[in-house]
């Protein structure tokens, strides 16, 4: 039987709607922490998702009472993980299952995004894979490694033969949302105990497989200590799995690359129990013995054993020579051993000598003459500190400027750029003794704040997103932010660079410090008020934009629930729509500068430029005719310009709730709102891009937003910070009606 809030008896499902969505809690109650999980997943119920928990004895069972809208299903104690998987599984009544372990918990926003995933989906597939964290006593939010094998498949929807790699993807059925209808079809392989064998079971019988590059499921691992001891002739047992898995990919006919991705994963898996699992000797040379003839009876034909360390070692369990295993592992410790050893000693060493000669350098007088500037994280000269240091040549040129720049970023600079290398001699040197250093983000937490050096914090964008303390609502989106470190790195600024009082106000509560709030603009929006026509010619000659033809400039932000970039629109279909005489200029984050781009496929086309690696980005801002962006930053800058901004807003909700917002962009946007492609699309082919309502909405945006950009942002820096002239001596801040931007692209063709 069945009870509804306030334990009452429900004999059959009262609901009208059918859900999208089942979320099901099923267990006892792990150490007391079932009831906050419950408390916060009660709180995100919608019309379309719906919480069952199957509550294992009585202390769930109070956990889970007196909660709006959650389903309890009671079960006697003692129950075990898989009959209270079924049970909560069949009393749901969504589309598809969502199972939680009732030791994890489901971050802030999953079910709707969830929800919106699976509900986009073809029929045909059966199983939505995603990721997850992890959280221990002592770490919260820990990312999974799994982030590389889902961002490779992007949004499309697959057979388990065309992306075996998901195989590899950590086994939790908690990252495994199923289709009902499947769950139904399968139970009798999917709701045994074993959780992992069920997990890859769900692949091998899938028809098709879709992921989601986002977080779903924070993963609670217990203390072993804390939990009953585990037999080791236990461990026997994951064998048997494997070989039942490759046996059911056997009957099902799958091809080849699902059984050797299986297979791969099961050698790795025995391989890592012998090498880690404490295991009395006996026991482990048994489980080698058989994982030995495992590995020899089931290879596929054809396999070829990994290259180096790694395929020494399966070939060694192929041999089934364990005391030769046991004599190649007790090298590659040894190897290892002192190679740690001889690499430790020399950082000691190093670490010493460099303490040493920074602590003497420490002693030596502040140098009056020397600033270092850096953006970031040593990129290369960029952003705020970029457009700082050029109006110090101007206004203050007996300040010498050095740049910290990354070994791989260093060869792009400039011949006249004097500029250090993080961890070298002379890094340490001018750290220790420079009066002034600005950056965008922070120093690392070595550098020391002398008394009478000058530290200034520019930023590099204003707030949306929450930043600082107030992720602390936000694990996931923190993933493992020391914040005690953040405050201690925050103390030693001197100045905080503000662009609007919405960001003075948002650093005051994110940072609180005792810095002074320099409310002077953004330095390098100063351009958008200076750039000529023939600037913006020049810059658009130079993207490769024939004249007359309109630039979109596409730049959406990162996510933290996602490993890597995809582009959430599908630019050739767009660029198609918006005709010949429309350019779509894309530029990914920053955060995913090294990994390969989406739009290799479109570059050659000439419909879509990619200019994820251009810099400086305020080029692009001018070059463009409009800009789309999502919840990026970007949107602030570009506002200065007067042109005409769309918000692409697909995931607005999983965005606000996981990563955590400020205000509400829905309803403060800087012009038009899209949710969808084809809205996106008929904003454009309508003109409404650029109509009444999106020029009101910006003007309000402007008015917010661009509060003290003016074009003379860096120049009032300086004066106050290096030429310590007062706030009342600075040039004051033109109003808002008084300014000229820079002139459109059509301005600029027309001069």
């Amino acid at each position: 039987m069945s009870t509804r809030k306030g334990g009452t008896a429900v004999p059959g499902r009262s609901d009208t709607a059918e859900p999208v969505l089942s979320v099901v809690v099923h267990g006892r109650d792990v150490q007391g922490r079932l009831g906050a999980g419950l408390d916060a997943l009660a709180a995100q119920t919608s019309p379309g998702v719906e919480v069952v928990v199957a509550a294992v004895g009585a202390a769930a069972l109070s956990a889970a009472a007196d909660r709006p809208g959650v389903t309890v299903v009671p079960l006697p104690e003692g129950t075990g993980e898989a009959a209270a998987r079924a049970a909560g599984a069949e009393r749901a009544a969504g589309r598809w299952l969502h199972l939680v372990p009732s030791k994890d918990t489901v971050p802030t926003g999953a079910p709707r995004m969830v929800a919106d995933r699976v509900a986009a989906l073809p029929d045909g597939v059966d199983v939505l894979v995603a990721d997850h964290v992890r959280s221990t006593w002592r770490h919260q939010g820990l990312p999974s490694p799994d982030g590389g094998h889902l961002a490779r498949q992007g949004r499309r929807d697959l057979p388990l033969a065309d992306c075996a790699d998901l195989l590899r993807v950590t086994p939790l059925l908690g990252v495994r949302v199923l289709r009902a209808d499947f769950w139904r079809a399968h139970a009798e392989r999917l709701a045994g105990d074993d959780e992992t064998f069920a997990a890859h079971a769900a692949l091998l019988l899938a028809d098709r497989i879709a992921t989601l590059d986002q977080v779903i499921l924070n993963v609670r691992e217990l203390r072993p200590e804390s939990l009953p001891p585990v037999p080791p002739e236990a461990r026997f047992g994951v064998i048997a799995r494997y070989e039942s898995l490759l046996a059911l990919a056997d009957g099902l006919g799958l091809p080849a690359a699902p059984r050797t991705a299986l297979y791969d994963v099961m050698v790795g898996d025995c391989l890592r129990i012998v090498a880690r699992e404490k295991l009395p000797e006996p026991v482990r040379e048994e489980f080698f013995h058989r994982a030995a003839r495992a590995a020899v009876a089931l290879r596929p034909e054809g396999y070829q054993r990994p290259a180096g360390l790694e395929g020494v070692r399966r070939r060694i369990l192929e041999e089934d020579a364990y005391t030769k295993y046991r004599t190649f592992r007790a090298a590659n410790q040894q190897r290892r051993k002192l190679r740690s050893a001889v690499l430790a000693r020399r950082h000691q060493v190093g670490v010493k000598v460099r303490d040493l000669r920074y602590r003497r350098d420490l002693e030596r007088p502040v140098d009056p003459r020397l600033a270092v500037f850096t953006a970031y994280w040593d990129r290369g000269v960029a952003c705020n500190p970029a457009a700082i240091a050029t109006k110090l040549a101007e206004l203050a040129p007996h300040i010498h400027p050095v740049w910290v720049v990354s070994a791989a970023n260093a060869p792009l600079l400039t011949p006249d750029t004097d500029h250090v290398v993080p961890g070298t001699r002379r890094y340490w040197e001018v750290m220790a003794r420079a009066k002034y250093l600005v950056n965008n983000v922070n120093f690392p937490n070595a550098i020391v704040k002398r008394p009478d050096a000058v530290h200034v914090q520019t930023h590099h964008g204003t707030p949306l997103k929450r930043m600082g303390l107030d992720q602390l609502d936000y694990p996931a989106a923190a993933k493992g932010l020391n914040f005690h470190s953040l405050l201690a790195r925050v103390d030693k600024w001197d100045y905080s660079v503000s662009a609007n009082s919405h960001s003075t106000r948002m650093w005051e509560r994110a940072y609180p410090s005792r810095y002074e709030s320099l409310d002077h603009g953004y330095p390098r929006n100063d351009v958008f008020y200076r750039a000529t026509a023939a600037d913006i010619r020049a810059i658009r000659e130079k993207l490769g934009i024939a004249p007359g033809r309109r630039a979109l400039l596409y730049a959406p932000t990162h996510r933290d629930y996602e490993a890597a970039w995809t582009p959430r629109l599908d630019l050739a279909t767009l660029a198609d729509r918006l005709g010949e005489d429309t350019v779509l200029l894309v530029r990914g984050h920053y955060f995913y500068g090294g990994a390969a781009s989406p739009l290799a496929g479109l570059r050659k086309s000439g419909r879509v430029i990619d200019v994820s690696s251009y810099d400086p980005v305020e080029d692009l801002c001018l070059a463009a005719d409009a800009l789309i962006t999502d919840y990026s930053s970007i949107m602030f800058d570009y506002a200065n310009l007067d042109r005409p901004i769309v918000v692409y807003a697909d995931d607005w909700e999983t965005y606000a709730t996981t990563r955590g917002v400020y205000f509400d962009l829905m309803a403060q946007a800087p012009g038009q709102v899209a949710r969808t492609q084809e809205e996106l699309t008929e904003l454009f082919t309508s003109g409404a891009w650029r109509d009444a309502a999106a020029d009101k909405a910006r003007e309000a945006f402007r008015e917010r937003f661009c509060e003290y950009d003016d074009g003379r942002a860096a120049e009032r820096v300086v004066r106050r910070v290096f030429l310590g002239e007062s706030e009342d001596s600075l040039p004051p801040v033109t109003p808002l009606a008084g300014r000229t931007p820079a002139p459109t692209p059509e301005e600029a063709t027309q001069r």
